[in-house]
């Protein structure tokens, strides 16, 4: 039997410890038939063999992307954009160019506004806001998506103008006059502000832990199916052959489910269900369905997400000192130490994966007592429970990820400094004392804790290749912290072979060798011999998943 596709000439870093290097590699259906030398691959060569050139340049697995939201990521390829921007005048026309090209009176929802935007280096108000679009509804989210501040119209419009009381960890932030800034912390206060954006609240509803209700009609569902077909692209254009989504539920799983039976999901997708604090400890059972019912090399369930505090910035992460602009305050936690426990005991119990959103020190730590917990009831098993960002961690505790088997998932283009983020306020909230204990990858990997990269997209940008160059180029902002840059290879691994190890599939992905899975990206430069400032600009000449060629060639 011939291949289907071959690779050639190329410059091949296979993750495979028995075989590192190689030149080429040739599939045959969906799975890898052999590596090698290139003049022992073209034997498999047919006549209808697809046949790529890598011209001396990188081949890898597939990169496997281990933190993203397809749908909100997807849908917002299209809407209002302001990152980079700073001030009222630069961000107005902005705004304004995008409102002139979708007229109407509707509102008006944006990403990527800086914490520090406006003026002197201060976040937005409304009366910002109102300057950008005065005669619209408008709300703009931070890049981590935590924060998002809304001029008068939209505030008006959600019934939130004066306040309205909220459960721990979430805040509209009110002004002297007894009226909301247009700050906006977490869900629960930015939710009313959007929910006039109906494509927008379907797209972010898993995040916010609820279905779909009511079920979208036939238009909107394969409107829905278009805009995550869009992100299906970009995340292809990118060499992102598998990735491990951070918010699920019934509705997410229907919607890519409909694309793998029409042959449309070109990246293997592992989603989760989203449990949230409003939740009862019953609604694991919708875990249980998901898994059992999306089993699929293309499309399988197995996980719980959970969000243990908020981020940095707002000072809303979950901290173990107080924040130095803030005496007194330590963040709010989403979940309490026992209720935690608690699920963590029973997802455990029902063997499902575990991953929590925890940025600050004390988060991280409330987290591992959970997963502790979890092993004293329920015994030691390869549970693979991971937490996600781990922005601040007390040196402590990086031992019990060791101990507890836990993996660490982190986002290398999160770093203050790096991939367009500036230092400030991020460095000064955390603290000059913790700096030697933040984003502290090589800290976790000298520990041989399980690493896993990814971005957080639409958080920050898909592309693997930023978030890379800011792997191995990283520097610190304090003399007082420790090295955390690293190698190119070990970067490359986190982004492979170990976003395998954190779905239980290494062997069979994240790898070039014989029998695992056909999914591998052939870039526009030999990432070894060029300057490590210009991994940024690398491009994706092709990515191939099960052995079908879905962007490039």
């Amino acid at each position: 039997m011939s291949a289907d596709l071959i690779i050639v000439n190329g410059k091949v870093l296979t993750m495979d410890d028995k075989r590192p290097r190689a030149e080429a590699v040739s599939m045959a259906g969906g799975k890898i038939r052999k590596v090698g030398r290139s003049r022992d691959v073209l034997a498999d060569k047919g006549r209808k063999t697809k046949v790529i050139d890598a011209g001396g340049r990188t081949v890898l697995p597939g990169f496997i992307e281990g933190h993203m939201h397809i749908v909100p990521g997807s849908l917002e390829l299209s809407m209002l954009n302001v990152e980079g921007l700073n001030g009222v005048e630069a961000i107005a026309k902005r705004v304004q160019e995008f409102a002139r090209a979708n007229p109407g009176d509707g509102i008006i929802v944006g990403n990527q506004l800086s914490y520090v935007a406006f003026g002197n280096g201060r976040a937005a108000t409304r009366h910002d806001l109102d300057k950008c679009l005065p005669d619209r509804p408008l709300v703009i989210y931070a890049p981590d998506h935590h924060t998002a501040w809304a001029n008068t119209k939209a505030l008006e419009l959600g019934g939130i103008l004066k306040g309205r009381k909220l459960t721990p960890g979430h805040e509209i932030v009110m002004g002297d006059d007894g009226l909301a800034t247009g700050e906006l912390r977490e869900p629960q206060a930015i939710g009313p502000a959007v929910a006039a954006a109906t494509d927008y609240a379907r797209a972010r509803a898993a995040l916010e832990g609820h279905e779909v209700d009511p079920h979208p009609g036939e238009a909107e569902f394969e409107a829905d199916l278009a805009v995550v077909k869009q992100g299906l692209a970009h995340l292809a254009r990118h060499g992102i052959t598998s990735f491990q989504n951070m918010d699920g539920n019934i509705y997410t799983m229907q919607l890519l489910r409909a694309l793998e039976e029409r042959g449309e999901l070109t990246a293997r997708a592992r989603v989760p269900f989203h449990f949230k604090p409003f939740m009862a400890l019953s609604a694991l059972e919708r875990a249980r369905l998901i898994t059992e019912g999306y089993r699929s090399e293309m499309l399988q369930g197995g996980m719980v997400k959970l969000f243990m505090d908020g981020v940095l910035d707002s000072g809303t992460a979950v901290v173990l000192d107080d924040y130095p602009d803030r005496p007194g305050w330590r963040g709010d936690p989403l979940f309490s130490q026992e209720r935690f426990n608690e699920i963590s005991v029973k997802a455990d119990s029902m063997g499902l994966q575990i991953a929590v959103h925890a940025i600050g020190d004390a988060a991280v730590r409330m987290t591992l007592n959970g997963y502790e917990a979890a092993r004293t009831a329920n015994g030691k098993r390869d549970s693979r429970h991971r937490i996600e960002h781990i922005e601040i961690h007390h040196p402590d505790d990086v031992k019990r990820f060791k101990a507890l088997g836990v993996i660490a998932s982190m986002q290398t283009c999160h770093a203050p400094g790096h991939s367009g983020l500036p230092l400030e306020p991020t460095i000064s909230k955390i603290g000059r004392g913790k700096w030697p204990y933040a984003y502290a990858w090589q800290t976790f990997r000298k520990a041989k804790v399980p690493l896993v990269f990814g971005t957080d997209w639409p958080v920050s940008d898909i592309n693997p290749m930023r978030a890379i160059h800011t792997a191995v180029t990283r520097r610190e902002w304090g003399d007082n912290m420790k090295p955390q840059r690293q190698s190119l290879h070990d970067t490359l691994h986190s982004y492979t072979a170990m976003g395998a190890y954190a779905e239980f599939a290494e062997g069979r992905k994240g790898v070039l060798k014989a029998g695992a899975l056909g999914d591998a990206v052939v870039l526009d430069a030999d990432l070894e011999s060029i300057d490590p400032e210009a991994l940024q600009h690398v491009k994706v000449q092709a990515t191939v998943v099960g052995g079908r060629l879905v962007h490039g060639g």
